[in-house]
């Protein structure tokens, strides 16, 4: 089984934490959202896991390329990057990694965490995993068959047609079917709405016989802005079990659970959480934190914040606000 986890987005929606970190690098209770991903998809494979392929933007970094390739060397699978030079669409971005395009695989988009509790089914020809919304206008929908397929993909409809939505994770029986598919989009330029579409190609592959059943997910998570964002982080918080390490400096201060401590922080004369994440080396000194994300080697004094995203390296100082402060930033 590979994973091919396309992300080279410009994450515009999260700016300013997007303009120095690529949005999937962005930690979400202490871990990024594209470990998070890979290591819930590898939880319910019951595949030996051979590769996780990413499609990144060219100018991502060596930095973040060696933190990917690690990602997939600790689960025991080879780490490839690929590169996607323009934003041409969800099938463009796929097939930018055609070499790993074969066999059992997942496509997963590095925006968006779940929750699941089943192992993939191999058998079928594919899986296209759904969530009910209750606006899909947004996303690409499915409509299922009585006989439990799915008949229809329809690219974020104008009129209502179904609100199963499309939560970005597929699973292929035959990887190079999908890259031929996909590199017939490409020949004939076919595009749905300005782009080529993966789901232009699913609906030639089910045109050609090929049955996709839909996948169902526990909860989806979106991490597209900051409220979403800060959203995920307090569902993350609220489905695991956090301890607080001994590197920590806890003096005159509570910890409201549930939150995610990092190493060696230092907070002093305050209330912490619930629902709260703090990265590495971060101080906190006379604060109420809660239901936010202060990321690695900032200072928060004197502040009342709820509802708020901080990056790394920020000096906060002042009064009580719904902040969303990128990196390296001082505000008094």
């Amino acid at each position: 089984m590979k994973i091919i986890v396309p992300m080279a987005g410009k994450g515009s929606r999260l700016r300013p934490h997007t303009l120095t970190t690529p949005k999937p690098l962005i930690p979400v209770a202490g871990t990024s959202i594209v470990q998070r991903l890979v290591e819930g998809i590898s939880a319910m494979n019951q595949e030996t896991l051979e590769e996780v392929a990413y499609i990144i933007g060219p100018d991502f970094g060596k930095e973040v390329e060696m933190e990917l390739v690690g990602i997939a060397e600790k689960l025991g699978a080879k780490g490839s990057i690929y590169y996607q030079e323009q934003a041409l669409g969800t099938a463009h971005a796929i097939l930018c990694a055609a070499p790993s395009l074969e066999g059992n695989l997942i496509v997963a988009f590095a925006d968006t965490l779940f929750t699941a509790d089943f192992k993939i089914d191999t058998n079928h020809d594919g899986l296209i995993y759904v969530k009910q919304v209750d606006d899909p206008r947004a996303f690409g929908v499915v409509k299922i068959s009585d006989g439990g397929f799915i008949s229809d993909f329809v690219e974020k409809p104008v009129a209502f047609v179904s609100d199963l939505a499309i939560i970005g994770i597929y699973y292929f029986k035959d990887g190079a079917n999908l890259r031929q598919e996909l590199q017939y989009l490409i020949d004939n330029n076919v595009k749905d709405k300005g782009e080529y579409q993966l789901t232009s190609a699913l609906e030639n592959m089910k045109n050609k016989g090929l049955k996709f059943y839909p996948g169902t997910v526990v909860e989806w998570l979106d991490c597209g802005n900051k409220d979403a964002t800060v959203y995920s982080n307090q569902r993350v918080l609220e489905n695991g079990t956090w301890t607080i390490p001994a590197s920590v400096k806890l003096e005159n201060s509570v910890i409201i659970q549930p939150c995610y401590i990092g190493e060696n922080v230092s907070i002093t004369n305050s209330v912490v959480g619930p629902h709260v994440s703090v990265g590495n080396d971060t101080v906190l000194h006379q604060v109420v934190l809660s239901n936010s994300i202060v990321q690695k080697k900032s200072k928060v004094e004197n502040r009342v914040i709820h509802n708020s995203m901080i990056g790394s390296n920020v000096h906060l100082q002042g009064r009580a606000e719904d902040l969303s402060i990128g990196d390296y930033t001082s505000v008094k």
